[in-house]
């Protein structure tokens, strides 16, 4: 697992992460989510020691990543996909991580056509399109074969393809057991690959929930299409319900679909359509974090 316990970062002035506690549990796709200036990315950097926090912990397995012998066994990460040297071919990359960890030149070649670069293995990454790198950072992460692994915006530059198999990378990943943190501003992408979201803002912890959960808070209603519309108001209505007339039939708050059901047969009138309306992942991460907002751009007319 991952531990976040108390985690308080500055930067002079400024406080970046401010008394910050989560878990990320393994055999779950957790979204690390948040607007830009969250602390999204220091978090992830005091995970892996590349920032020593003021105050609190964070823990890989029980342990501080820099007490780890050999960190890529036990932890992958792809945090900057630019952070290579442009002269070194893909390999030669992968090669130097690896000797610097007691990994196998023959892992070198598994990762790089594991993410579909083995027939590029040669090249020199200055001539690497952003997409190329994003694979070559995943390739890095998975080298250790890690039971724990963290990606921060990994979909950048990645064509439609690409995107698609990260999906599934993460989906595999998790469902042998390991623990996956993903931090993504693609909330649509997110809704798709996570089981689990925790979601800052200004530093601070705003909610730790499962997806299901999340969706369920923001619940828009249901949208019901009946034969007799007018009638069902009327039914609705006197259960208690808020019924509100739209093109499309009625939205119906504060009653459930199976309730609705119930008074929809007991009044005879014959059902077309009865459908659960929540917020997307989207609409729920802007209500959050609404106030949390630090560079919000003017509204469009």
């Amino acid at each position: 697992m991952i531990d976040v316990s108390g985690l308080t970062m500055c930067y002079g002035d400024a406080l970046a992460v401010d008394d910050l506690s989560f878990t990320v549990k393994p055999g779950l796709v957790t979204g690390f989510l948040g607007p830009n200036g969250a602390g999204k990315s220091t978090t992830m950097r005091v995970i892996l020691g590349l920032e020593s926090p003021d105050r609190g912990i964070a823990l890989v397995g029980d342990r501080p990543y820099d007490s780890l012998t050999e960190p890529m066994r036990q932890v992958g990460a792809l945090l900057d996909a630019a952070a290579v040297h442009g002269g070194r071919t893909a390999a030669a990359h992968l090669w130097c991580l690896a000797r610097s960890n007691g990994i196998g030149r023959g892992r070198v070649g598994e990762v790089l056509e594991q993410v579909g670069l083995g027939e590029v293995a040669g090249r020199r990454i200055a001539g690497f399109s952003l997409g190329m790198r994003q694979r070559l950072g995943i390739a890095a992460a998975l080298l250790g074969d890690p039971g724990v692994l963290m990606f921060d915006e990994p979909v950048n530059g990645l064509d439609p393809e690409g995107i698609r198999w990260f999906r599934m990378l993460m989906r595999r990943l998790a469902g042998e057991g390991r623990t996956v943190l993903v931090s993504s501003h693609l909330m649509s992408e997110m809704a798709l690959i996570a089981d689990h979201v925790v979601v800052i803002g200004r530093g601070r912890l705003i909610t730790d929930t499962t997806m299901p959960e999340l969706v369920e808070r923001f619940e828009r209603g249901v949208l019901v299409r009946a034969a007799d519309q007018r009638t069902l108001a009327v039914v609705l209505r006197a259960d208690g319900a808020s019924v509100s007339e739209e093109e499309d039939g009625l939205s119906v708050n504060g009653l459930s679909p199976a309730r609705i059901g119930e008074l929809a047969l007991a009044s005879g009138i014959a059902l077309r359509e009865l459908t659960p309306r929540s917020a997307s992942l989207e609409e729920a991460f802007m209500e959050l974090t609404g106030e949390s907002v630090e560079f919000g751009a003017e509204k469009a007319a």
